[in-house]
């Protein structure tokens, strides 16, 4: 079920806040929450709810065994069991299939027959970010820094909570632990008031600006052979920002959603193409990931901790990580392992205290960095991406202009609007009619524009 339908939003959601708030028994309210969250997510394909409930009790389990042990041999083979089960969750169903056609495709090129059967597997939705959420409670249990979940209703409605089940942001039970232990019985107007404008912003960021770029976007990259510089320019800078409004809305709908809960759930966007470093880049953009990765894999790998060369091999091992975080393909792999040497490289430029480059200077060339990571992370295989570099290049001439009027006044207001207006975070509401007047009608406008199904970007990983 998508946050930008009609069924959701005219049917699922009037009724899960209408139980949530109508309801006075906290279990039955939490339960409540677990159940619609299994029937939004059931909606995809009901096959896969059985391995995300699975994932819930061995972590819950874990959890609780950790927590009731003083050996630590044994709290350490309670956390190894979570881990081993998540990771092979996401081992089978994200990447055997990659793994086995790689493995292949080297034996072939040495003459042998093929060695591992691929076997095409469905790809269960959200398994990347409820698997994480998951493993950050089992490893926080074991390390101290939280308390096992009151009861297996108060973790399951954690994990399965619908408005960071799909698409995240990547929700830490440290996060809302004390709102999960201390439901509001009421929702205060103020918070109200947040939770639509968070929702209806998100929601015009994906119908509005995203859905509307998409339509060249595609088209290039569905036929990139043998285009100029500017269709080249125009379809990676259009990417660029697809991308950005799509997931930046997404997670503004779900931080507005969880606000009609009386939940609030951490940042996930800070305005990244305002970065003026890759390292600050990656403080803005998908915050709960970049942190997830920190927490949970630079900082055990030893992080900055023990010299330059470990810091650099470190960053680059984290950040290859976080590329097939995103999906089971080697151009994930690769701008991965792009954005890894480019934050070692700023890292050792840190280290030697080279001049201090002004904020006008680097600011754009991070941008630009940033765009042409973004080639890899659009394109199907390596071949496509290295010629849509060429193109932008000049190889084949410049070409024609291959937007619209409207296309390419959209794709300039999104620029602007990221490049020098506060976001969603940034903005102070205020009680005005005229607030809620601009709300109305931006919402209005949205509705308008839903047509067929249009999943978010972020969906696929």
């Amino acid at each position: 079920m998508l946050f930008n339908s009609y069924i959701f939003l005219f049917v699922f959601l009037p009724i899960a806040l209408t139980m949530w708030w109508t309801l006075s028994d906290n279990r039955w309210r939490l339960l409540g929450l677990t159940l619609a969250s299994y029937y939004f997510y059931a909606w995809w394909d009901w096959r896969f709810l059985p391995l995300m409930i699975a994932s819930t009790n061995v972590d819950y389990l874990a959890g609780r065994k950790i927590s009731e042990s003083d050996d630590p041999g044994i709290k350490k083979r309670w956390l190894v069991c979570s881990l081993s089960f998540n990771l092979a969750l996401l081992g089978i169903f994200k990447y055997y299939g990659f793994f086995a056609s790689s493995v292949d495709a080297v034996a072939r090129s040495m003459g042998w027959p093929a060695i591992i059967p691929v076997v095409n597997l469905v790809l269960p939705i959200g398994i990347s970010f409820y698997t994480f959420n998951s493993m950050s409670y089992t490893i926080d249990v074991y390390r101290g820094v939280v308390r096992p979940a009151r009861s297996l209703l108060h973790f399951s409605a954690f994990v399965a909570m619908f408005p960071h089940l799909i698409a995240g942001p990547i929700v830490r039970y440290s996060d809302i632990e004390n709102q999960l232990n201390n439901l509001k019985k009421k929702l205060p107007s103020g918070e109200l008031a947040v939770g639509i404008f968070f929702f209806v912003t998100g929601l015009a960021k994906k119908l509005i600006v995203a859905d509307r770029i998409a339509r060249p976007v595609n088209i290039f990259f569905e036929s990139s052979a043998g285009n100029g510089a500017i269709p080249a320019w125009l379809a990676v800078l259009g990417y660029t920002f697809q991308l950005y409004f799509d997931f930046s809305g997404y997670s503004d709908m779900a931080v507005g959603l969880a606000h009609l809960l009386g939940f609030q759930f951490p940042q996930n966007f800070n305005s990244p193409y305002k970065a003026v470093s890759i390292s600050d880049f990656w403080r803005r953009w998908h915050i709960s990931l970049s942190t997830w990765l920190r927490d949970y894999l630079f900082i055990p790998l030893g992080g900055s901790r023990l010299g330059t060369a470990r810091t650099l091999f470190n960053l680059t091992v984290t950040m290859f990580l976080g590329g097939l975080w995103h999906g089971a393909n080697w151009t994930f792999v690769i701008w991965g392992l792009y954005h890894g040497v480019l934050l070692a490289a700023s890292a050792g430029y840190r280290q030697v205290r080279g001049p201090n480059v002004p904020d006008a200077i680097s600011r754009p060339l991070t941008f630009l960095a940033v765009v042409f990571g973004w080639v890899f992370f659009r394109s199907a295989n390596f071949g496509q991406a290295a010629d849509i570099f060429g193109q932008m290049f000049g190889k084949n001439g410049l070409g024609a202009w291959t937007m619209t009027m409207d296309e390419t006044a959209l794709l300039l207001i999104a620029a602007v609007t990221a490049f020098t207006l506060p976001n969603t975070w940034e903005f102070r509401l205020r009680p005005l009619r005229t607030y809620a007047y601009g709300l109305a009608v931006l919402f209005v406008c949205a509705v308008l524009l839903i047509g067929k199904e249009s999943p978010f970007l972020y969906f696929q990983f």
